[in-house]
């Protein structure tokens, strides 16, 4: 009998534990959720080249699609906590363009980083070109990420379904 207790005690723990992990703040979600709207050409381009960066050193998955308007990587894969990613650029005709952020994993115990502290990053990092790590992705930890510049050839960098964020 007290094995049955100390057992349902212990999977009551661990799903607190894991409800604990995943809630975010609503500062987080505000960052995450706030539109990334560039106002010039050289911006535009400035912050595509960030948001490719971004990507790149947050992602266990390789990028798959890389063009004037989709930053895409490969994955999720089935029961990983990886995030895989989707970065669209929307023109406007008034020579803007919103960059939207989505990211999300396979996992029935959810995503490691939290898709919503990635995307307040990931906004963070394209509008200053500075950011907190959110992964100990091998790419991530390779150097610091003040020390990470913007590559001078986009074309040589190594990009599903998802929940756009903007």
């Amino acid at each position: 009998m007290n094995y049955r207790l100390i057992s349902a005690a212990a999977s009551l723990a661990l799903i607190a534990g894991c409800a604990a992990e995943t809630q975010v703040s609503s500062q987080t979600i505000e960052q995450a959720t706030a539109p990334l709207t560039c106002m010039s050409k050289l911006e535009c381009d400035a912050w595509w080249a960030r948001a490719q960066v971004w990507v790149t050193n947050h992602s266990e998955y390789k990028l798959q699609a890389i063009t004037d308007s989709v930053i895409q990587t490969a994955g999720p894969s089935s029961g990983k906590r990886a995030l895989a990613y989707q970065v669209t650029k929307t023109p406007s005709n008034e020579g803007t363009a919103t960059i939207g952020f989505a990211a999300h994993c396979d996992s029935p115990l959810g995503c490691d980083p939290n898709p919503w502290q990635a995307g307040a990053d990931f906004k963070q990092f394209v509008r200053n070109g500075t950011s907190r790590p959110v992964s100990a992705t091998p790419q991530a930890v390779q150097q610091p990420q003040q020390m990470q510049s913007v590559p001078l050839n986009l074309d040589s960098q190594p990009a599903q379904s998802v929940t756009p964020i903007q």
